[in-house]
């Protein structure tokens, strides 16, 4: 039965998702002075295995699945994702409802010795546990040795310290939600290091029956991020992408209209097809899927059949 004074919110143990969902506890509890929120703490596989990078264990749900079962057994009201992390086709009986505004979308660049990326020698290890931002940094630099990271942003930034990598690229986002931004050597334009699908944004999962929950948390919709987020989704699901594909896009709002830029690589960066389109707000997800189909006729096709092993 359903406690009508009281919400709970499914979260990831790390620092970076108890930081995002006390924001969002916070908001809530601003807002309904008489409504008890409480955070309940779930272990995902993705937390569990930490020595395999994403793309040899399954890639994006292995940090959702346990919660989205928590949601659909009705122990939790409400989910907070990372918007990265979110499959495109989510458990029968949920819906993402709700999208708070965007943080910043870009890459960072960090570094004790290096201002930026162009200052760093050749040959220089980096860590990054993204395809995506390896292939685009090997476009730009094939230099470098892209070392494989995984683990939560004090232990990237511990391993910095350590000696292990002369740079590591973090979402900045993620950076500024923990106070950590003043850590940052450099903000990657988009021209260099296109964001993932999402990145920046949080997305609030609930089960799709459940008004109760959906009318609480509305206010919280940033209409914005809502739109150019499901246009960049529009584009991974048309492309069938998930961590084994290093491709990003990047939807944004300006005058009326939605400028969406899409990048699907070569893993090695040999190859890098880019390409945008632009629409009205209407067009968001058909947009998506027009791009997605740009870069499918320009060669991702064949990106794709290679890594799928499906040549």
């Amino acid at each position: 039965m359903i406690d009508e004074m009281n919400l709970r919110i499914g979260t990831r143990g790390s620092k970076l998702a108890m930081t995002q969902s006390e924001w969002v506890k916070g908001r809530i509890e601003a807002r309904h002075s008489d409504l008890h929120v409480e955070l309940v703490r779930i272990k995902t596989t993705g937390d569990k295995i930490l020595d395999s990078p994403l793309t040899k264990i399954g890639g994006k749900g292995l940090f959702v699945k346990e919660i989205e079962e928590a949601l659909l057994s009705k122990r939790i009201d409400l989910a907070v994702h990372s918007m990265k992390d979110v499959p495109v086709v989510l458990p029968e009986g949920l819906i993402l409802s709700t999208f708070p505004e965007r943080e910043d979308p870009r890459d960072a660049f960090l570094s004790i010795r290096y201002r930026g990326l162009e200052q760093l020698p050749l040959g220089a290890r980096v860590g990054t546990g993204s395809l995506r931002r390896s292939a685009q940094l090997l476009h730009i630099r094939p230099d470098l040795e892209l070392a494989p990271m995984r683990g939560n942003v004090d232990t990237r930034l511990g391993k910095l310290e350590a000696g292990e990598y002369e740079a590591v690229i973090l979402a900045v986002s993620g950076l500024k939600r923990l106070g950590l931004d003043d850590r940052i050597s450099q903000t990657l334009p988009m021209d260099k290091l296109l964001p993932a699908i999402g990145q920046g944004a949080l997305g609030l999962e609930v089960r799709q029956k459940d008004e109760r929950t959906i009318r609480l948390i509305d206010f919280l919709n940033h209409r914005e991020t809502e739109i150019t987020v499901k246009a960049e989704r529009a584009f991974l699901k048309e492309l069938e992408g998930g961590c084994q594909v290093p491709l990003g896009a990047f939807c944004r709002a300006e005058n009326g209209q939605l400028h969406l830029e899409g990048m699907v690589a070569e893993v090695d960066g040999s190859r890098v097809l880019r390409d945008q389109v632009t629409g009205t707000e209407e067009e968001a997800e058909g947009m998506g899927i027009i791009l997605a189909r740009k870069l499918l006729t320009a060669g991702a096709d064949e990106i794709l059949d290679r890594i799928y092993g499906r040549s």
